[in-house]
């Protein structure tokens, strides 16, 4: 109990949280209003094909995921031990990927835009408008991969404000040019995906800016250049980096089957139900997003702790911050019982859409109470630097729950779809809770003693 009583520990994570919280808030927020804009349109296959759009771009971004994760858990390591030479190296190494990759898919982008409309299915319509949507995006990998590991870098730095002035900035030149271009130019689904182009290249612009003053301040004395000229692309290193990222993108990767899943599951059972998930979906990154905040300080936290070699506080922080995201939690699931009917009815005004919406809208209630739990472990593992674990627990989630399940249940349609995906949130934060007990804390006790 005296653990949780820690005041001084609640302090330093809510120093952390709120800033994330806020922020994180901010991107599903305007994922709805990008939403809401186009769910007021005439027809519901525009929502579902920048819905479908989006999800093959979003695919991208999130299955490089593991950038953001690998190099908030290093930076932060590399903060607790003051090893200022390391932190820029992490740094570094993380943007020359995430460009790397996006150059790649840019390259190769005819192939792959082809490919995962195949796999999509959905309505002429639908398809059409994905590719519009996905054929604009698609340039803006190199600003959105940079930006993640810009922000991972930041928050594993204790930069939290500078992360929510980030992301607040970019969302605000987001939402002013989904309103000039869809409403006022009519540009209908390319305007908001041209939105989404010039705001995720501003993003980049304030980040780099941030990252500059941050190292003029606090940093640039203890850089010697020509070492990290050398160090850059030292091959062991590389090697360490790459073989942490293979296990995260392989967690990432598992996570992503599922959304996608769901996504182009949906197209098939219709337009209605495809946009009917668009909603929901942006519910779910509400919640997500929200809990990620607490997450995201125990990321830094929990990486700082470790690299100070501080067990106990170590094991504090992730008690403190599990009760924090219970309560998070339940908040959720209260607002979404309370007032989700009347966000559906903001979103969109198609009768048939908000219909199929309020049937599914129970499982938004019941996600927040069994998701909480992976979003909260997953920030700690990635403070641990253990993507072994955090890998097996996806793989085992996703093989052994969410794909079996939704052969047992895709009888029921939409429902049978977001049961599987529910138990498959559950099943994460089980398998790594039984670890965390049983591998991690039980070392740290012992080390402690």
């Amino acid at each position: 109990m005296r653990q949780i009583n820690n005041q001084s520990l609640h302090k330093a994570l809510f120093v952390l949280a709120v800033p994330m919280i806020l922020s994180n808030i901010t991107v599903p927020l305007l994922g709805l209003v990008d939403t809401a804009v186009i769910g007021h349109l005439d027809h519901a296959y525009f929502l579902g094909g920048s819905t479908v759009g989006a999800m093959i771009i979003t695919f991208i971004v999130w299955l490089c995921g593991f950038l953001r994760m690998s190099t908030t858990g290093l930076s932060a390591q590399a903060f607790g031990s003051n090893d200022a030479q390391l932190n820029l190296l992490i740094l570094l190494r993380g943007l020359c990927v995430a460009l790397l990759i996006a150059t790649v898919v840019i390259a190769c982008q005819v192939f792959y835009l082809d490919a995962a409309l195949l796999m999509a299915g959905g309505s002429d319509e639908v398809q059409f408008y994905a590719r519009q949507y996905s054929e604009i995006r698609i340039w803006g990998l190199p600003a959105a991969l940079s930006n993640i590991v810009i922000l991972g870098w930041l928050l594993g730095n204790h930069q939290t404000k500078k992360v929510m002035m980030i992301l607040l900035f970019t969302n605000v030149v987001n939402l002013g040019l989904d309103l000039l271009f869809v409403l006022g130019f009519e540009w209908q689904v390319q305007g908001v995906a041209w939105a989404t182009l010039c705001a995720e290249y501003s993003g980049l612009v304030l980040g780099l800016v941030f990252i500059q003053r941050f190292f003029v301040k606090s940093m640039v004395k203890n850089i010697q250049i020509q070492l990290l000229k050398s160090q850059l692309f030292a091959k062991a290193a590389l090697l360490d980096f790459f073989k942490l990222n293979r296990d995260i993108l392989i967690r990432t990767l598992c996570l992503e089957l599922c959304f996608v899943f769901i996504t182009f599951q949906g197209a098939r059972l219709g337009d209605n139900v495809v946009a009917a998930n668009a909603i929901l979906m942006n519910f779910l990154l509400l919640i997500s997003f929200g809990l990620d905040g607490i997450a995201n300080a125990a990321e830094a936290l929990v990486g700082q702790a470790k690299g100070a070699k501080q067990d106990k506080k170590l094991l504090q922080v992730v008690k403190i911050s599990l009760a924090w995201t219970f309560a998070f939690a339940c908040l959720y699931a209260l607002f979404f019982a309370l007032f989700g009917r009347q966000f559906i009815g903001l979103i969109t005004d198609i009768p048939s859409v908000i219909n199929l919406a309020e049937q599914y809208l129970p499982w938004m209630i019941i996600l927040p109470l069994a998701a909480c739990w992976c979003f909260l472990f997953d920030g700690v593992y990635v403070g641990l630097m253990q993507a072994k674990a955090m890998r097996n627990s996806m793989v085992i989630a996703t093989f052994a729950g969410f794909f079996p399940l939704w052969f047992l249940l895709q009888s029921y349609g939409n429902h049978g779809l977001w049961a599987a995906f529910t138990c498959f949130m559950l099943a994460r934060g089980i398998t790594l809770a039984w670890h965390f007990r049983n591998k991690v804390a039980v070392n740290f006790l012992v080390k402690t003693n």
